[in-house]
């Protein structure tokens, strides 16, 4: 065995795997030759404990509660950058110059615009269809209307697809906004910022004029930057998935979208604010912490630890003075569901159950109150995230693209059916 290597033995027989060092992070063990040398596969659900790939855009440490974009912690960013230099760098790996960044702002803030065709296919949804369902079908549609944008082997075509794909996302997402609630679609402003021009796009109507907030629009431009990527999560791993099989990019970010909206992933800010109104009151607070505590009862509380920080989530730290921000701005002091939420956060940064086990407010719990605050239905909770993670997704389906080692996904599995047997005619059975 030599130093940067692991023995496996299987049946008496030992072979030599290599170990891969990243440039932070646990050592790996090279699997890729194990079944050609001992006929085995390995087994891990949920593949915790498996890398699929390389990678050079996001690095988590759970049990530090560290959370980097190409090495700047997402603390600095979220205090200093705003989303689209974020965006920049996940795409491209470093900050833009002050010229670089004016440059790819106008190139995102001019392909706003969608396709004039898009409206009309919205008619095609039920006026009371999941905003999240409509954020499928019109993102996939996509590649419909962008035939110039689809050969993935050509880099300028993926730039394009990239581009377009961040600076459509926030106008078909407000679309499926003002679908979903029966009010006219508002057109992109290329004189607005892009979190401005999304909360434009959401809440302003033709009768009277809108005046975006400041704090507001600084809050919803965090809150994108903290959602922007999150390593290989479910979504991003579908994402890669699918693109590992040459499917183009909208495609790609529509099966990103769909595995998204599962109330496990995406879906769980939304859970967590229906798990506030469920409580109800602050005099209810001691009975369900009581029920959350019970081994024995199903109940769980939403929007607390997390499945990779076992530490409190860096994210969650700037989306608490975010959501406290808003609610300062709004006035919204006196609303029973966000008491409810500001008391049930006291208590699990002070009550040694939480402690001991960690169960940290995480950033589902502060974002759900926040967009709440801001004015979005919970239906909407979800379609803002997948807005956010587009550039995650894109970047990482980039990064895919571009490996030399890579090939298209397939998971193996440990068959557990019935083994060989013979068909007998249906008259005999």
């Amino acid at each position: 065995m030599t130093e940067n290597s692991a023995v496996v033995t299987v049946d008496g027989k030992s072979v030599d795997l290599p170990v891969r060092s990243g440039s932070i992070g646990p050592d790996v063990v090279d699997i890729g030759s194990l079944y050609k040398q001992t006929g085995r596969f390995t087994y891990d659900p949920g593949f915790t404990s498996t890398a699929s790939c390389e990678s050079k855009i996001t690095y988590i440490d759970g049990d530090e509660g560290v959370l980097l974009h190409r090495g700047y912690p997402i603390e600095q960013l979220a205090e200093h950058g705003d989303f689209l230099e974020v965006c920049y760098l996940l795409l491209y790996g470093e900050l833009p110059t002050k010229a670089q960044k004016i440059d790819f702002d106008y190139r995102v803030t001019h392909h706003t615009m969608v396709h004039e065709q898009m409206s009309r296919f919205f008619t095609g949804f039920r006026r009371d269809a999941h905003p999240m369902a409509v954020m499928c079908g019109c993102v996939g549609a996509l590649s419909a209307f962008y035939h110039d944008s689809t050969d993935i082997t050509d880099p300028h075509q993926r730039m394009v697809a990239s581009l377009r794909m961040i600076a459509k996302m926030p106008t078909l997402a407000a679309m499926a906004y003002k679908y979903h609630i029966g009010q006219p679609f508002v057109y992109p402003k290329n004189d607005l910022d892009y979190a401005s021009n999304f909360l434009r796009m959401c809440f302003a109507v033709p009768c009277e004029d809108y005046v975006v907030n400041p704090v507001l629009a600084r809050a919803m431009d965090r809150i994108f930057i903290l959602h922007a990527d999150h390593e290989q999560n479910a979504s991003t791993s579908t994402v890669r998935l699918a693109g590992s099989s040459g499917a183009n990019p909208f495609a790609c970010i529509a099966a990103g979208i769909a595995c998204l909206w599962g109330p496990a992933h995406g879906g769980a800010n939304e859970a967590a604010l229906n798990m506030l109104a469920e409580i109800g009151s602050v005099d209810r607070i001691p009975e369900y912490v009581a029920k959350a505590k019970d081994k024995n009862d199903p109940f769980r509380l939403m929007g607390f630890g997390h499945r990779v920080y076992k530490n409190y989530d860096p994210r969650a730290k700037i989306m608490q003075k975010t959501t406290h921000e808003v609610l300062a701005e709004l006035g919204h002091k006196d609303d029973p569901l966000l008491e409810v939420a500001m008391e049930l956060e006291r208590i699990a940064l002070t009550d040694s159950y939480f402690i001991e086990k960690k169960l940290y407010p995480n950033i589902d719990f502060y974002s759900g109150i926040t967009l709440k605050a801001l004015g979005f239905p919970t239906t909407m909770f979800t379609v803002l995230f997948a807005l956010a993670r587009t550039v995650g997704w894109i970047a990482q389906w980039n990064e895919m693209i571009e490996d030399p080692e890579q090939r298209i996904g397939r998971p193996r599995q440990l068959y557990i059916g019935e083994p060989s047997r013979d068909y007998v005619p249906v008259s005999k059975r």
